[in-house]
């Protein structure tokens, strides 16, 4: 993307939606950090209880829904931190504004993050915003897409530099879907792809206690579908768009298993919670050896 990260761990989006804690996040040892979803508008997200535990899998279901102060109170905590690291951005719609007219929340939400953002992530795939996802297929996807874009290079004549536009992707998608969504991101030059959010899947913890309720699965069960979703995008990008890898990661061989898989950097949320602030420099250190076996597995051959 055109950023350089003192490391490649990064803090995932939905643990710091206002904005409101990026310097400690950065105390902690943390390459980047990635706060929002933003709305345009705030918004208290769904009703509580929002948020479940499912320790014996070190897992989480969610379905907070976008609950934030609104674009404009980020930015304020976003002037007041001023924080020089690598910061991404990440915005929504929403949840009253109707999927067809989701692209003007899209562009005044990236039109007010721009001056203040290192990158910006675009998120169409959390599950608990109704409609979100249907952003991520056939012509929405496109319309969207080439929305942002033409934003984005009026926004970087503007100000005078280039904010990078990453997409935030489900595990959910089949693999047909997939090759769509990366063939549009390549299509119309989208700089990064983050894969994955949440899952609407139970597979493994069907029989525990809250694996009913709605919303999405985060943690260790998310670990091999989001995996094999970097794997299937690397395949289909080439090398031609950088993936940031997210979703199960709970060991530092659970962060070396992405970037084998091909994503270039790493974020961590669930597994923030149930490993603490160890899992970060755990992580840090298996990348690295992961990034020394690859460049001596490509020097021999």
């Amino acid at each position: 993307m055109g950023l350089r990260f003192p490391n490649p761990v990064g803090l995932a989006a939905g643990l710091d939606k206002n904005g409101e804690c990026i310097r400690a996040w950065e105390t902690l040892g943390f390459g980047f950090i990635e706060i929002g979803t933003v709305t345009p508008r705030p918004q208290p997200g769904n009703p509580k209880p929002r948020m479940f535990r499912l320790p014996k899998a070190q897992a989480l279901i969610n379905r907070m829904g976008f609950n934030n102060q609104g674009v404009d109170y980020l930015v304020e905590q976003t002037r007041r931190a001023d924080f020089k690291g690598v910061l991404g951005i990440n915005i929504g719609k929403n949840t009253d504004t109707p999927v067809a007219q989701a692209t003007e929340d899209y562009l005044l939400g990236l039109r007010k993050v721009y001056p203040w953002a290192s990158y910006v992530t675009v998120n169409i795939s959390s599950p608990n915003t109704p409609g979100l996802r249907d952003l991520q297929y056939g012509e929405a996807l496109n319309q969207l897409l080439v929305a942002l874009k033409a934003e984005q290079q009026r926004l970087a004549d503007r100000y005078g530099r280039y904010v990078p536009l990453a997409i935030k992707i489900a595990p959910d998608l089949t693999d047909t879907d997939l090759v769509t969504v990366g063939e549009a991101l390549l299509r119309y030059g989208l700089d990064a792809v983050i894969a994955t959010n949440t899952t609407f899947s139970r597979a493994g913890v069907e029989h525990l206690p809250h694996a009913g309720e709605t919303g999405g699965l985060s943690g260790a069960p998310l670990m091999t579908r989001s995996t094999e979703i970097v794997r299937r995008l690397a395949n289909i990008l080439q090398g031609e768009l950088p993936i940031i890898a997210a979703g199960g990661i709970l060991s530092g061989a659970d962060a070396a298993a992405k970037i084998a898989a091909g994503a270039s950097l790493i974020q961590l949320y669930t597994g923030l919670i149930y490993r603490g602030p160890v899992l970060i420099r755990e992580s840090v250190e298996a990348i690295r050896d992961q990034n020394v076996l690859i460049r001596q597995s490509k020097d021999s051959t």
